[in-house]
């Protein structure tokens, strides 16, 4: 659709008016008006507006005019079932995205590799717009995505945040009263008892993870020093290794009362304390509603799990996007996620 149009009457906005006003060249808006490539998000944002601001163009001729915002999600390999979920949602939500002129593509990449995530991100900004993934808390990753910031190129962060960093925004709970809630809950399950509880992570690379660790720890220093935390052990999100966690455990503490599991691989676990027919009298909470959990749940081998709507983050993501492309504040008529509690008798 050719939105150039000639504009010899006077009092009429012209090409030069729109180059003015958002500090570009005519060429540039040219080339953005008439669909061209070669201009950044960005600076095709600042000449949009502006020729919407002169009245050169209406509402529904910049949307033409917009090309499709090109994003990117970034998610970790494995067999954590809710993260392999997500990435299926994202691929199947072409209509929501496409309603909002933008295409997604999702990229697994191998987990708890900082520098491989510090690679995929720079590598992303040659054919995306901006780009949503799960942080790894290390200085390689904030550096890249500080680059693509400063690049015009946002990031969003899913599920784990990275700290002092230029990231767009975060769409994930609040970790730390994450781990609160867990520890909360273990606690009113076992009761006013001495008793002993352990730990399990994905990795505590993780910011997520650390945070619930440290909210898991304080609740429990601060309402219930009669509970004994035996430890903390990392399991990368893997059925096998948090099989072999589990065992050793239940082998070093046969009197074990409680299992945290702070992230993925619940399966694991749950097959551990079946063998060892311990998993009536085990109270055991983890993350992440998925078909795994769901099972675990059904038959009383998991009491409790702590989730984040799936659906919501990923509709949040397209809010977060729809903002920024119109230069407003990341977070504007977003509410910031909200933990859900699941048990058997309320699982949806």
């Amino acid at each position: 659709m050719d939105l150039d149009r000639p504009s010899s009457r006077p009092g009429l906005p012209t090409v030069s008016d729109i180059s003015d006003l958002a500090g570009v060249s005519t060429a540039t808006v040219d080339r953005v008006l008439n669909r061209r490539p070669g201009v950044r998000p960005a600076t095709a944002q600042r000449v949009l507006k502006a020729a919407l601001e002169l009245g050169y163009i209406s509402d529904s001729e910049a949307h033409v005019a917009e090309k499709p915002m090109k994003v990117s999600f970034l998610l970790p390999a494995g067999s954590n079932r809710f993260l392999t979920g997500l990435g299926r949602m994202i691929g199947n939500a072409r209509e929501s995205f496409a309603a909002a002129n933008m295409t997604a593509r999702v990229e697994f990449i191998k987990s708890f590799n900082p520098e491989l995530l510090a690679r995929s991100l720079l590598n992303a900004q040659r054919h995306s717009d901006a780009v949503a993934f799960m942080a790894l808390e290390h200085p390689a990753v904030r550096e890249a995505v500080n680059l693509l910031s400063e690049k015009g190129i946002p990031t969003i962060t899913l599920i784990s945040d990275i700290a002092n960093s230029q990231r767009a925004a975060y769409l994930g709970l609040d970790n730390r009263a994450a781990g609160r809630t867990a520890g909360y809950l273990i606690a009113r399950f076992i009761g006013d008892r001495p008793a002993k509880v352990a730990m399990i992570a994905g990795s505590l690379s993780y910011r997520a993870h650390e945070e619930r660790e440290m909210g898991f720890l304080h609740l429990f220093s601060e309402m219930f020093p009669a509970l004994q935390l035996v430890g903390l052990r990392e399991g990368h999100d893997d059925e096998a290794i948090n099989y072999r966690q589990t065992r050793m455990l239940l082998a070093q503490h046969p009197d074990l009362s409680g299992i945290y599991n702070i992230g993925g691989g619940p399966e694991g676990i749950g097959k551990a304390l079946k063998e060892a027919r311990r998993e009536r009298d085990i109270v055991f909470v983890g993350h992440g509603l998925t078909p795994e959990t769901r099972a675990l749940l059904l038959d009383g081998t998991m009491d409790a799990v702590i989730t984040q709507n799936p659906r919501g983050t990923l509709q949040d993501c397209i809010g977060v996007l729809a903002n920024l492309r119109a230069r407003q504040p990341a977070m504007q008529g977003l509410d910031s996620a909200r933990a859900e509690i699941i048990f058997r008798e309320n699982l949806p």
